[in-house]
């Protein structure tokens, strides 16, 4: 299966076969990621909406009922997340997509200094971070090494971490739509969580015996 063939559609037809033997709560997050996937697929020329519309849609597979615990940070929420997917992709599909398919935007991604999150704190006066140009260079190393040793965990966690600052950006209005500035990173970030949110997609509908978790907002029939 090449992931990159699939789509909305692919994926729709996927869930209409199988939905019936999944345990509600998990087909209701795929079915919430599933539209959100074809939101985003509607914007081919936004690539600010669209990059936002599959990061609605990473987040209907990945959250859980902890999404009130404060204590729990975002990061070790995808850890967690991604311990699950990796474990159950036998197949190897996200490592072969990221390295045969998307290895030009990840790298791209992790030569961009705007989207590293010390990078910007240094600049907003953190001084703890002066040693961020080091730091930024032994993290480019990382996933080269991550990428050979075939490490997908590390280089997710990697890869989420420079995205999860664009969403920031975005989201808490440091951008500016369709800005010339920022098109590099908007461009490579938007191929990488369009391929990743459907390879967990695709995924979660061949593992239907995994628990996913309890939904942060289940359906609640109040007549």
């Amino acid at each position: 299966m090449v992931i990159y063939e699939m789509d909305f559609k692919r994926l729709k037809n996927i869930h209409r076969e199988v939905r019936t033997n999944f345990p509600d709560e998990t087909s209701i997050r795929i079915h919430r990621s599933l539209s959100w996937i074809n939101r985003a697929e509607q914007e081919k020329n936004d690539l600010d909406s669209s990059f936002i519309f599959y990061w609605i849609a990473f987040n209907s597979v990945y959250s859980e009922n902890n999404f009130f615990n404060l204590k729990d940070t975002e990061k070790s929420k995808y850890l967690t997340f991604f311990k699950k997917i990796l474990n159950v992709d036998k197949d190897q599909i996200i490592y072969k997509a990221i390295w045969n398919d998307f290895s030009g935007p990840i790298r791209n991604l992790i030569n961009n200094i705007f989207v590293y999150d010390p990078f910007w704190r240094f600049h907003n006066g953190e001084n703890k971070y002066c040693n961020w140009e080091t730091d930024f260079n032994n993290q480019k190393q990382k996933i080269l090494l991550a990428l050979k040793a075939k490490n997908t965990l590390k280089i997710l966690n990697i890869v989420f971490s420079r995205l999860y600052v664009l969403r920031n950006q975005i989201l808490h209005g440091g951008t500016t739509w369709n800005s010339k500035v920022n098109r590099n990173q908007i461009r490579d970030s938007q191929k990488i969580i369009e391929f990743l949110v459907v390879s967990f997609v695709y995924i979660m509908l061949h593992n239907k015996d995994i628990d996913w978790g309890k939904l942060s907002y289940p359906i609640i029939n109040t007549y």
